[in-house]
C-alpha cells in the first residue's frame, strides 16, 4: 500500500519505515551531491 491510497494508516511501523528510508536517501543524496560539486569544481581547476 502506497501514502496516497485510501486505505493507507500511518501506525507506528510505518513512520519508522519511512523514517529511515528517508533519513538513508538523504545520506546518500547529500554524499552524492557533495561528490558530484567536489569533482566539478576539481575538473574546472584541472586536477584529475
Amino acid at each position: 500500500m502506497l501514502p496516497f491510497v485510501f486505505e493507507w494508516h500511518w501506525d507506528l511501523g510505518h513512520v519508522v519505515f519511512h523514517g529511515g528510508l528517508w533519513y538513508a536517501l538523504s545520506i546518500l543524496g547529500i554524499g552524492m551531491t557533495y561528490v558530484s560539486v567536489k569533482t566539478y569544481f576539481d575538473v574546472k581547476r584541472g586536477e584529475h
